[in-house]
């Protein structure tokens, strides 16, 4: 071992600091980082209710109609607020300005090797195993700053170990069931895999461009689904708003930062029972994560948007319904998304703020503070009103 190598004991180290002290360079108390909350405000109301009745002429022609969705956001706050996730650092962080420079100079490794995961400690890009059952609970909160920049956009997020894009949309694994062989099913899977991949993961659909291929694997024997998305592609409505499907930012206002998205789900599989007899179904739910930045020269503060979608596809039996063979229907759906701008405009576009965008005009939502990473619970029981969102 190299003189360089070699560890710095507990006595040298003393010696050093107690040098440092009559040298005049004096010790203080540890450093306090503090991470922050974020506002929102008050969102559009449900814009998917049906009636009952027409929820039974669906199932009798073979199109099952959409239970609500709505939207929550914006993530971004103004800067005044705090909150109590903090940690107090200790040791040589409060050391002057001239003895850490000192000591990383000579043993920068003492530093960059008790980084916490995700500002260069060890294994701070390793994923997360596949997530196969609901959470139990929410992410742990970062300790360290939370700010993205354009070289991290996902720095202090937990989506920071998540999977990057369709690799973290796993099928499981395919048998038969109901009607279906399980060639069928997988035949399926796979193709409930590619739509949630060209909804939200294409980056010509995630800068605003025309989601085809995921619109090609919709039935267009289903009322109100690919035929509503698609006239909402062209005029965007309360009912007809591509972005309860698709995700997708106006080219003209906000871009992807790399070409990285983060993704975290689950996807599983089952036999219809009771009205859905006949049917199989695949239960979806996904979170995706997308740092963005202004369309503006200059412009380098990165706002992360994250859209989680519950999706049911159902695979009715041609032998009983009218339906396109291997295409997917929607059997339901629902989708949350933070930092998109609930008094935008209906336009089929996320509408992510920024710090500039809450200081221009402040405002905070009236609904109940919601973590977006938190997985644990159902989107049916999270508030369905615009509100505060606790990270972004």
């Amino acid at each position: 071992m190299s003189e360089k190598d070699r560890p710095v004991s507990d006595e040298e180290w003393a010696a050093f600091v107690e040098a440092a002290k009559q040298d005049g360079i004096s010790t203080g108390g540890g450093t306090r980082w503090t991470a922050r909350g974020r506002k929102t405000r008050p969102a559009r109301p449900d814009p998917l209710r049906e009636g009952e009745q027409e929820r039974e002429r669906g199932r009798k022609r073979g199109a099952v109609l959409e239970l609500p969705g709505w939207r929550t956001g914006p993530a971004w706050q103004e800067r005044d607020g705090r909150r109590n996730r903090r940690r107090q650092v200790k040791g040589v962080a409060g050391f002057a300005v001239a003895l850490a420079v000192l000591l990383v100079a000579l043993r920068p490794e003492l530093v960059t090797d008790h980084l916490p995961e995700g500002l260069g400690g060890p294994g701070d890009t390793t994923p997360l195993a596949a997530e196969s059952t609901r959470p139990t609970a929410a992410p742990s909160e970062e300790t360290f700053p939370d700010e993205p920049t354009p070289r991290e956009p996902f720095r202090g997020s937990p989506a920071l170990r998540w999977a990057d894009g369709a690799a973290g949309i796993e099928t499981p694994r395919a048998e038969a069931m109901g009607w279906m062989s399980k060639d069928e099913v997988a035949a399926a899977l796979s193709a409930a895999k590619e739509f949630l991949v060209a909804a939200n993961l294409d980056p010509v659909v995630v800068d605003g461009g025309r989601p085809t291929a995921a619109l090609a694997l919709l039935d267009p024997l289903q009322p109100d689904v690919r035929s509503g998305m698609e006239k909402g592609l062209t005029r965007a409505t309360e009912k007809n708003d591509p972005t309860l499907l698709f995700s997708r930012f106006s080219p003209a206002e906000a871009k992807l930062v790399g070409s990285v998205v983060k993704t975290r789900g689950r996807m599983t599989l089952e036999a219809g029972k009771g009205a859905d007899a006949n049917r199989v179904l695949i239960h979806t739910d996904y979170t995706f994560v997308y740092p963005v930045v202004k369309v503006r020269p200059g412009a380098d503060e990165v706002a992360r948007t994250i859209a989680r979608r519950e999706i049911t596809f159902a695979l009715p039996d041609p032998a009983v319904y009218r339906v396109t063979k291997g295409k997917l229907s929607v059997s339901s759906m629902s989708s949350s998304v933070g930092n998109s701008d609930c008094d935008g405009p209906t336009d089929g576009f996320f509408h992510p703020l920024f710090r500039e965008d809450l200081q221009a005009s402040p405002g905070s939502g009236s609904g109940p503070a919601t973590d977006p990473y938190d997985r644990s619970k159902g989107l049916g029981d999270l508030p369905k009103e615009c509100g505060r969102l606790t990270r972004s």
